[in-house]
Formats: C-alpha cells, structure tokens, sequence
C-alpha cells in the first residue's frame, strides 16, 4: 500500500467511527481501481513508463548480398543512412535505429533463411530482399507476420499486387522499364524483338511485362532464349546460336545474374555484334557500369553500341552533398578497386531515410513497439527450427500506413507514393555505351515519353506522350554505324517461305502453274520474282499452289491461311479489299483493278439529226429560253434610245428574235448604246463561246469517230433494273454488290471463263444469260481485248489494286513494297505488263463507247450568271425610269387632281415607249415655256407698278401747286 493512502487511513483513525468506516470503503474501492488499470496496462505488453517514453532503440533488419553488384553498393548506403539518422535527434525524438544487416551470399535459400532470422528478434521492418526471388517467398511471412518489407532492388512487377500487402518497393517497377524499352522499339519503327532473361522470377515477370507493353504498340517478342540464373558459358552459347538464326536483330538482355556481360562476350565471339544488330540492356548492365566503372577493357570492347537503361534521378543539392561522400564512405573498404555509386545505392539510402521517418510519425501517433504470439506458430513448439520465436508486430499495420503516407525529398528526388503502391514520376535514362564512357541520348518517363530533355522539366505542363514530341539523340549502333539498324534479316536456318499461290482456271495470264512441274507462271509471279530480286538480301521461297485447279479459289481464305500459319505469304492476283488487310499485310500495290461494268454494245451511225446529239433536251430547251431571255432584257434596255430597237411592232419582235439567235454565230448587225445593254451583251456572248466551243467539240467527236452504244449507263442503272448481273466466281465481287450495293443475291451469276463472259452476255437475259458483268478492271481488259462486241461502261466504281500478302507487321511487306515502287520506277513493272497483258487482237482504236451528251448541270453556272446579270440590268433600269417619270410628269400628275392607277400606269407604260430623246425635247420646251410665262408676268408686274408710281407722282405735283396758290 501506498504511504499516501496509509497516512490517509492512520488520520481517519482519530475521527469517528462513521468517518473511519467512510474512508475505509473509498480506501477499497481506489485499491480496486488501481489494480484495473494495472491489469490493462500489462495485458497491453508494456509498463506504465511506456505510455509516455520512447524505446531508446528500434531493431530493422536487412538481407542482401554483401558482395554483390547491388549489395557492395546499397551495404554502404544503408549504414552511411543508418549513422545519419541516428546523428539527427530530431528524426525519431531520441530514438536510435539498431540495423542489423545479413548477408545471403548469393542464394535464395539463404536470403530466406536470414530473412526468417530476423524476424525471431522483433524487428518491425525489414529492408530488402535484394532480390525478387526472394522477395516472393519472404513476402508472404512479413504478411502473416505484418512487419513491412522495404525494397529497393526486387523490381518484378508482379510483387505490387494484392497479395502482398506488406511489400513497398522504394525504387522503379520494372512495369515502367519495360515500357521505356517498348518505347524505344516502336519510335525506331521495329516490330519484333528477342528476349533473353534470367530464368527466374525477376526475369520471367519482367519479360512478360515487356511483351505487354510491346503489344500495345503492335510489336511482340518473336523469340525467348531464357538462361537459367547460374548459366554457363557453354548454355550461353548454344542459346545465343539459336537466336542468330531467327530473323529479328533487336536484342532485349533483362537479367540481375553474374552471367549477364558472358552474354556480350559470346555475342562478340558469334559475330552478333556487327552493324545490323541492337543490343538493349536493362539496367543491370548500367548499374555493373556505375558500380566498376571503369570496366576491364575486354567486357568494354564487346559492349560497344549497346543501349541501356538507368533509374533517373534529379540533381539536387542532397544528392551532391551524398555524391560527395561517397569517396570517404568507400575508402578502405574494397582492395580490388574502388566502389563507385550506382541508383541503387540511392535508393537503398532513401530506404532507411523513408522508414526512420514513418517510425517518426508512428511514434507522433502514439504507436508502441509490441509483439504477441502467433497462434500458428505455436503448435510449432516442440520442432528444432523455433518457429514459434517469431512473433507478430501489433503496430505493423499501422507502420505500413505511415511508410505509404511518407512525402519527402530524398537524395533520389521526391519519395512519395502513389495509389498503386509505386513511387511517383517514375523517369529512366537512356543511355548509348560507348568507346570507355557512355552518351545520355534521352529519357524517358510516364509524363512526356521519349524526350532529350530532362523529365523533371515537364512536371509543371500538362503530361504530352504524342508521337510527334517523342525524341531522341542519335545513337551509334554496334558496328560503329550512325544508320537505324532494319533490326530483322532473313532467318538464316535453312527454311524456305512458303509462298501460296492461287491455282487458276480462268485469266492464265496473270498466274498459272507449268503442268507437270511445280514451276509457276504470269505477270503476277514475274513482278514478285523482279521485286525480290531488288532486296538487299536474299529470300529463299518456295511456290505451293492453292486450289484444285477446277474452280478458282477463294483469294480470302488463301490470305486466310497466313493467318493461320499455312503460308508464309501469298503471290497472285489478290485484291486489296478492307476485310483481307484485317488478316495480313499487304505491300504496295502493283496494279490498279478497281471493279468496273461490262456491257454488249453496237455501233452508232450519224443520222440526219445528229447534230442535235452534242446536247441532252433539256440543255437544248435551257439554251433557246436563255436567247431569248437575253433578246427580250436588251431590247428593254435599248429601246429608249437605239433606233435599230424601235420601231412597229412586228418589226420589234423579229429584231428581237433575231438579235437573240444571232448572236449564237456572233453576226448580230444591230449595236448596243446603253451601259446595261453592253454588260448583259458581253456577259452572254461569252457564255454562247463557251457552249458554241463545247457543241462543235461533241459534235466533231460525234461525226468522226465511230460511237458504240450501249442501253446500259453504269452501275446505277444495274442497281434499278431487275435483270442478271454476272460476276467472277470466287471473286469478292459478289461479297461487294450484296453488302455494299445491296443487289438482291439471286440476281448474281458467277461466271468462271472468259468464254462463259462472253456467252452469257450475248445471249441477254432473255436466252439465260446477263444483262451484263462486273469484275475487276485487269481481268476485264484482257477480256475486252478478244471480246471487241462488249465494252466497259459507266465509270469505275471501286478503286482497289492488287498486292502479295504477308502476315501482320512483317517487315518483309515493307521491303518488297519499296522494292515494288523501284520496279515501277525504273519502268520494269510496265515491261513485265506489256509482256503478260498486251493483246492486239482486237484493234479498238477510233473506236468509243457513247460519248455522254452535254448536261445542263455542267453549264449551270455559266448560266446563273447570266441570268443574274439581266436581272440585275432590269433592275436599275426599272429604278432609272422610275426616277425620271417621277421627275418629267409630277406635275402634270398633279395639276390634274386625281386620277386612277391603271391611268397612271398607261401613263408609265407610255412614258418608258417613248424615245428619251421626245422626252428631253418635250421637257426642254416645257422648261422654256415657264421662263418665256415667268418673264410676261414679270413685264406685266413691272409696267402696272410704273403706271401706279406715275399716278401717284401727278397727284403729289397738283397738292403741291395747290399750297403754293
């Protein structure tokens, strides 16, 4: 008992009984109370001290391998961390950091073992695994145990799921690197890339990311050459011989082994370091080279061109302030040679800077460091491995809260989190080795792709990854050569292209296979032939044909099959059509055949009215209104003041008529005087040249050359009428005119020969056969150049070409296709045509089919013009007259009072009949008439003023006599 409560009971003793009886019963139940909260405090696993007092240390714990790439570096920048955060009290408040560092030894098994080690000593935090390896098994212990694991070197991607809740990876997601490389590959515009990984589970996650990435791009990994981790050179050999004899050169190296620079040194001793090839190494090989740089001077010759990746971290004051030190915390440390400082020695510092400050805030939130027992573990007693000595951390949960929420600026930049669990702003430097240093030829990061320009410089702009802003600095490629590697060559393994080919039986000409030999023939086969001829490596092929040589075959399953891996390719007459390019690739196409109508056609003799055939009725009857529209609006114009437009009344029609009608031969004899009568006159006679020179053109064409007739115009015409439509059979006519055209199935009529063309259309739809035949332009010439009774009418309707076939983003297509324009060029593609297609046969030459009538629709404007510039013209002239009938009759108008409007429109009728010249003259005379009335009555005025002003001066003398009287 307390001396506080016995003091208190020895003064209740001198009261009074009911007073000592009062305090005897608080005495109890204060007894009971303390002894509750004493009970809670430990049942909590700690004192009372401990609600108010730090621990004086905090135990972590880190694995790795103590002379590794990796850990040579990160084992130093975890302690140099460890020294710097114990230093700063104002870190943890007093608390120190008690690391305790374990070495794996290059093995998994013991990275898990040591793992385990720590994890019987209380340790809240682990930083590590190194590995990924390890990371994976390790992880699902932290979990189970809630003791956060902190890793800045096990970048596999797959360790960011769900599954692991208790795993922070404080450095890259290789997620983001293998976007980086995809980047690469697709802004140097290759399409498949070999992948050669450590076969583990860094490797294999990190791969299948990158052929995620790359597939987003429509590029893919064409070839895996896995290694297992402890490869020998032997193993690495009898993989990279296997690659050599692929077809892609771009090279994907994604390790974390020893073995990795092997590669590089059995690649120079193949020959797979020449010019042709792209080496790009993750950033394994630019931590080797940051870490032992400078490098021995063999594993630097075989690197020579490589590219690779490195973590990019900003500068910063921080960082310079480490980089500085760097010299002193590795001095005396490595008697093979100094230890330079690589991003993961970065980041293993920012580590333990990041979780010093989550304990920080788990300590400021009243977290406590305590431990229970694992109910699992402990039926685990009695086995000789102690299981049961590991423990689980209560505050574990709540630590992890704290090391997510860290937002802080650390030697690497800023360290923050995002919901996914990464860090922000992930960036990787590229970087070109080459002679004994290296050229940063760019970044790259999520916010604005591929750029020159450090990443750090956009964070501020809106994020921009279009392609037109993606950029990088030139790259010496291995084989010291400045020019972008093809990246593919023909596999060199022996294997030759299976080429299919459509075995015809119809239009032989343009591919056909030799009976009895498996040797293929035609203009199709001839321009593939020239075509691979020009490439700058050889192709062995091999033709196999497709079909059973009785029916044509069906040019979309044979691209089909490319597809489904059947062909290699396809070489023949194979229109390019919308639905066969969503199945392969298709080079340039060699020949233009878009679908076109063929029809019967006869002969057109010149008739006595032939020479109204230049232009359509309505163009006939549009052009007589107009000449007398235009007749009608000059007379109006002139008639006032040309005589040659005046005159009785017949006379005035008949020079209307004629005006008008002469003017189509230009031999109009009357002039025009007016303004507005030479504007409408000039704006017509250019509109008759226009037409008078199209009318004599069609009716030369008409009258010299023989005209071939057909009742059908086109494809519009078909699609109206309810007869026959023949077409190809096994062409994708048919597809067309019922998809696209919707002509009614049972109206289509496949046809297989030329002769079958031929019969089915002169018997008609009448005898059985078609009204006519739809097929592609290059069949149908050939056809037409035997077949002189049938021609093509209307226009062509579709505009295709034909091309050889290839699978998806085969970068063969692409050279035959440039191959194909030399072809073209150098003009061998004509050679080959006019070999194969030139028929003379039948001699169509002054021959043509209907030339189409001149439409008014084509003449339209010529005529609103026209048109407007007569209404215009009445216009002003309506407003003219007005003006001057106003001026010339108001007062006649209205000296008469009132009178009627049909009076006053005679009036104005009368007026505008007149010649202006009688209507000045009259307005002349009226004028002089008013000054000659206006003078009388002045006289008349003045003289009667004179008489009153002698008058009145008579009367003014005789007053005055009178007063001299």
């Amino acid at each position: 008992m307390k001396p506080s409560v016995l003091f208190y009971l020895g003064s209740c003793r001198a009261c009074s009984p009911q007073l000592l009886s009062l305090c005897s019963c608080i005495c109890k139940v204060t007894m009971r109370l303390l002894w509750i909260v004493a009970l809670m405090i430990f049942s909590n696993g700690v004192g009372v001290s401990g609600l108010n007092k730090r621990p004086e240390f905090v135990n972590i714990g880190a694995t790795l391998a103590f002379n590794s790439t990796i850990g040579k570096v990160a084992r130093i920048a975890i302690q140099a961390a460890v020294d710097d955060v114990n230093s700063d009290p104002s870190i943890l408040g007093g608390t120190k950091l008690r690391m305790k560092m374990q070495d794996t030894n290059y093995s998994g098994f013991m990275g898990i073992v040591e793992a385990l080690r720590l994890l019987e000593t209380d340790t809240v935090a682990i930083v590590g695994p190194q590995s990924s390896v390890v990371a994976h098994v390790v992880s699902f212990i932290a979990t189970e145990l809630q003791v956060p694991l902190l890793s800045y070197s096990a970048t596999d991607p797959t360790l960011s799921s769900l599954q692991f809740p208790f795993f922070v990876r404080t450095s890259q997601n290789d997620l983001y690197q293998m976007t980086a490389v995809a980047e690469i590959v697709h802004y140097y515009g290759w399409r498949e890339v070999i992948a050669i990984y450590g076969d583990d589970d860094h490797g294999r996650n990190g791969i299948a990311a990158l052929g995620d990435k790359l597939a987003e791009r429509r590029c893919k990994i064409s070839y895996k050459a896995p290694l297992r981790p402890g490869a020998t050179r032997d193993e690495i050999t009898e993989a990279l011989v296997q690659v050599a004899l692929t077809e892609s050169r771009i090279l994907v190296v994604h390790t974390l082994s020893s073995w990795a620079p092997v590669v590089f040194s059995v690649a120079q001793y193949l020959g797979m370091m020449r010019t042709g090839y792209v080496w790009i190494a993750t950033n394994w090989l630019s931590t080797l080279w940051d870490t032992f740089s400078p490098l021995p001077e063999d594993t630097v010759h075989t690197i020579q061109g490589v590219i690779t990746l490195r973590m990019h971290t900003p500068d910063s004051e921080l960082k310079s302030k480490f980089v500085s030190r760097w010299s002193n915390l590795t001095s005396g440390i490595n008697a093979n040679g100094p230890i330079g400082l690589s991003t993961y020695g970065l980041y293993a510092y920012d580590t333990v800077w990041l979780l010093a400050r989550a304990i920080g805030a788990f300590f400021d939130q009243g977290g406590n460091i305590s431990f229970s027992n694992n109910s699992k573990l402990t039926d685990l007693r009695d086995g000789d491995l102690h299981l049961d000595a590991m423990s689980i951390f209560n505050g574990g949960r709540m630590l992890l809260e704290k090391i997510l929420q860290v937002n802080m600026m650390g030697v690497t930049g800023q360290v923050k989190f995002n919901p996914d669990g990464n860090l922000i702003q992930p960036a990787y430097e590229i970087v070109n080795l080459i002679g004994t240093g290296y050229r940063k030829i760019g970044y790259w990061s999520t916010h604005s792709g591929l750029s020159v320009v450090p990443p750090e410089k956009f964070y501020s702009m809106p994020p921009n990854l279009s392609s037109s802003n993606q950029k990088l600095y030139p790259v010496i490629w291995p084989g010291e050569t400045v020019q972008k590697p093809r990246g593919w060559v023909f596999p060199n393994n022996g294997r030759h292209l299976k080429i299919g080919v459509p075995n015809r039986t119809s239009y032989r000409e343009f591919v056909s296979q030799v009976a009895g030999t498996e040797i293929f023939s035609g203009y199709c086969i001839d321009v593939f032939t020239a075509a691979a001829n020009l490439l700058p490596y050889a192709v062995p092929y091999k033709f196999e044909p497709f079909g059973d040589g009785m029916t044509n075959p069906s040019e979309t399953e044979l691209v089909r099959l490319i597809t489904a891996g059947v062909f290699d390719a396809a070489v023949g007459d194979i229109a390019i059509t919308t639905n066969r390019t969503r199945m392969a690739d298709f080079t340039q196409p060699y020949i233009e055949s878009g679908l076109v109508v063929v029809a019967p056609v006869k002969k057109m003799n010149s008739g006595a009215l032939a020479f109204l055939r230049p232009f359509t009725r309505e163009m006939w009857g549009v052009t007589a209104c107009f000449f007398i529209i235009v007749g009608v609006v000059v007379w109006i114009l002139e008639h006032r003041l040309n005589d040659d437009f005046r005159g009785p009344p017949r006379r005035q029609c008949f020079t209307v008529l004629w005006f008008s009608f002469s003017t189509w031969f230009f031999a109009h004899r009357e002039n025009t005087v007016s303004t507005l009568g030479r504007l409408v006159l000039i704006i017509w006679l250019f509109v008759v040249l226009i037409i008078n020179s199209s009318y004599t053109a069609s009716l030369t064409s008409i009258l010299t050359v023989q005209q071939l007739y057909s009742p059908i115009k086109g494809i519009e015409y078909l699609r109206s009428m309810k007869e026959p439509i023949g077409y190809q059979q096994a062409s994708f006519a048919r597809d067309y005119l019922i998809d696209e055209l919707g002509i009614d199935e049972s109206r289509l009529v496949p046809l297989v020969t030329p002769e079958d063309y031929a019969k089915a259309l002169k018997d008609g739809p009448r005898k059985g056969g078609v009204a006519a035949v739809i097929d592609e332009r290059a069949y149908v010439e050939l056809f037409l150049s035997t077949s002189c009774e049938f021609s093509i009418v209307g226009q062509e309707f579709t505009r295709n070409g034909w091309g050889f076939a290839f699978p998806r983003d085969s970068p063969l297509a692409v050279d035959m296709s440039t191959a194909i324009l030399q072809l073209s060029e150098n003009g061998d593609l004509q050679r080959i045509h006019d070999k194969w297609l030139m028929r003379s046969a039948c001699s169509s030459a002054g021959t043509k089919l209907e030339v189409d009538r001149l439409q008014l629709r084509s003449f339209w404007g010529l005529f609103t013009i026209s048109g407007l510039t007569c209404l215009l013209a009445l216009c002003l002239y309506f407003l003219k007259m007005v003006r001057q009938f106003s001026r010339h009759y108001s007062e006649e108008l209205s000296s008469s009072g009132q009178i009627s409007t049909s009076a006053r429109l005679q009036t104005f009728l009368s007026f505008v009949d007149e010649k202006e010249e009688e209507v000045k003259h009259r307005s002349k005379r009226r004028r002089q008439l008013e000054v000659v009335s206006n003078r009388s009555e002045d006289k008349s005025m003045y003289n009667s003023s004179s008489k009153r002003r002698s008058v009145e001066s008579s009367s003014n003398r005789g007053i005055e006599c009178g007063s001299e009287v």
